[in-house]
């Protein structure tokens, strides 16, 4: 069974922690120094927090599924409707290690459909690729933060996705003409 994910970029992350753990009656599954994490049931949701976003708000939403073969299922759903995606496999992000399909929706929020194949002791990539690419979609909050969501794809994987999508619209448009 599939769970809705959703993740928020927040300015105070022990204040924010107070909050959900309100609202959800419940504490994080995961809690590092910079983000937590509450799998819930009722309602069925991975809700994540952390303070990698370029800026407080939404931050990216997703499909988590429990299974190789639901994301699979998910991909040929995304392949059928003629939609670019951006593929990862064995990525990590999030303290998880994840194979992972990145599309963007029509106003430009990011989507992930992923499956977590294990943890992770890091919240992203290795620290040395990080340094060496501080827009990296996971760079620390103490360094320079990309205008990309923290794990979303970066910009110019996001105007790749874009203009994809716009080549298979013209060449779905040209098809149906011929």
């Amino acid at each position: 069974m599939k769970r809705m994910h959703i993740h928020v970029a927040v300015d105070d992350l022990a204040a924010s922690i107070r909050f959900y753990n309100a609202l959800f009656g419940a504490e994080p599954t995961v809690h590092k120094p910079d983000y937590a994490k509450w799998m819930l049931d009722d309602p069925r949701v991975n809700f994540a927090i952390s303070q990698r976003g370029a800026r407080p708000g939404l931050d990216h939403l997703g499909i988590q599924t429990e299974s190789a073969e639901e994301l699979a299922e998910l991909k040929q759903r995304i392949d059928a409707a003629g939609l670019a995606a951006l593929s990862e496999e064995g990525t990590t992000c999030c303290y998880a290690v994840s194979d992972k399909h990145w599309l963007q929706d029509p106003s430009g929020i990011a989507w992930e459909s992923y499956h977590t194949l294990d943890t992770a002791p890091t919240y992203n990539t290795a620290p040395a690729a990080v340094a060496a690419n501080p827009d990296s979609c996971c760079a620390p909050a103490s360094g320079a933060i990309s205008e990309a969501a923290c794990c979303a794809p970066a910009p110019q994987r996001v105007q790749l996705i874009a203009r994809k999508n716009i080549e298979a619209t013209v060449s779905r448009e040209r098809k149906s003409r011929d």
